[in-house]
């Protein structure tokens, strides 16, 4: 009995080195995969050598070596793939615990970025100012804008009170030479620019894009958490174009493709673009799965004549086809005139209030939606280090009851009840030094 449990021991002990060099080999195998990704030369953020020295290290990446230690910097899969230039057999022993390492240790920084063309200057800077008041952990803003608005961009921003915590990189507005033209009347001028801020922003590994009409309620920090509820699978978050299918525009209009019951809104959207870099997305055009800069032209091409809300359309295609790609966060976090105008109808914004506005169809700058121009209104005029009791809550509460004729304004308490509780929130940590 002695001998057989040596010979047992001795066999076992044979087979577990068996299987770990077989584990070894097939890191080394995926490594040199078209998955895996070859060695590729890192693009370098077109930013403008003016914006570079004022940002300080703004736009610059995350650095190519020991990207090991930094485990926010990739995401783990279910198909063990990992870029060639991370590491080797270490990262893919580290590649299992990566998941739920990202769970509990979210990125320190975030990463915010906006497309602004035309006279979307003041609304940027509004958008930026709401982000800048309640966030918690550092802010970097990606600003891809019209060169003749890089200046204007530098001389207000320069002069937030930053504390340490906001950075910001400046762009031009690119799209691939060969199809430039195409992409720029893509619905509105510099709008499809999004579609391509994997390509163009490769040393960021998560990304939180907004359209310049978005006025954040509550931290950035709080969306920005949705990223470490992503399964293996998840790329992106976004919420429904709409919550009653009565009242749908893709379910009742669309000629084309899109997910879910009612389709979904691009004004905010979550990104880990790791992710959606790495991933061969199933499309209608070919049986072999493509890369995301493989796949936009070819869909363009396909659905121009049968789309109306450009950008947001290609990715309602693109998400109808890989639906386990998307997480969908509730409408609270993309509240639009359309959750008011036909009546409430968004119950979680009802139960909790509205947690990021999206002021789409020019409702900031008419008097068509007096309840929305309001927070728009109350935010711009706000002056950093104000008491936003005193300065910003109450004054906006009062000019909220004037709309109470309209719609939108029947439900105004919406519009503060998550205000009213994130300025609580931010005063409670500054007494306790946080």
């Amino acid at each position: 009995m002695r001998r057989f449990a040596r010979v047992a021991l001795l066999c076992l002990g044979c087979a577990v080195c068996s299987l770990l060099y077989g584990l070894g080999q097939l890191a080394l195998s995926l490594e040199q995969e078209p998955g895996g990704g070859g060695r590729q030369r890192q693009a370098r953020d077109p930013a403008t050598p003016g914006a570079r020295r004022r940002a300080g290290s703004a736009g610059r990446g995350e650095a190519a070596t020991g990207r090991c230690k930094n485990l926010s910097v990739s995401f783990w899969n279910s198909y063990w793939m990992l870029p060639s230039d991370v590491c080797g057999m270490n990262c893919f022993w580290e590649a299992a615990f990566r998941y739920d390492y990202m769970k509990t240790h979210p990125s320190e920084k975030m990463h915010l970025a906006v497309v602004a063309c035309g006279e979307r200057l003041e609304e940027t800077v509004t958008m930026l100012r709401s982000a800048i008041i309640f966030s918690i952990k550092p802010l970097h803003f990606h600003i891809f804008a019209e060169d003749q608005l890089h200046e204007s961009f530098k001389d207000i921003l320069d002069e937030f009170p930053y504390e340490g915590k906001v950075n910001y990189t400046l762009y031009p507005i690119t799209f691939p030479s060969e199809s430039a033209a195409e992409w720029k009347k893509l619905f509105k001028p510099c709008a499809s620019q999004r579609l391509f801020l994997p390509l163009i922003l490769k040393n960021v590994d998560s990304l939180l894009y907004v359209d310049t009409d978005i006025l954040f309620l509550r931290p950035v920090d709080d969306i920005w958490s949705f990223l470490s509820k992503f399964n293996s699978t998840q790329i992106a978050a976004m919420a429904p174009e709409h919550e009653e299918p009565r009242i749908g525009w893709y379910n009742r209009f669309a000629r084309h493709p899109y997910y879910g019951v009612t389709g979904i809104n691009s004004g905010v959207m979550l990104m880990n673009m790791t992710r959606i870099r790495r991933k061969y997305f199933k499309n209608d055009m070919t049986p072999v799965r493509l890369q995301w800069g493989e796949i936009l032209m070819p869909l363009l091409k396909k659905y121009k004549l049968n789309i109306t809300w450009g950008d947001q359309d290609l990715l309602n295609i693109m998400f109808f086809h890989n639906p386990e790609s998307l997480y969908v966060f509730p409408c609270q976090w993309n509240y639009r005139p359309d959750h008011c105008i036909y009546g409430s109808n968004c119950k979680a914004a009802e139960e909790e209030g509205i947690f990021i506005l999206h002021g789409n169809r020019g409702v900031y700058h008419d008097d068509k939606q007096p309840t929305f121009r309001a927070v728009y209104e109350a935010i711009k005029n706000y002056s950093f280090g104000d008491d936003l009791m005193h300065s910003l809550l109450q004054p906006l509460e009062q000019e909220l009851q004037k709309t109470t004729h309209t719609y939108c304004g029947r439900v105004y308490k919406v519009f503060i009840k998550q205000l009213t509780k994130s300025i609580r929130d931010l005063y409670a940590r500054r007494s306790k030094g946080r």
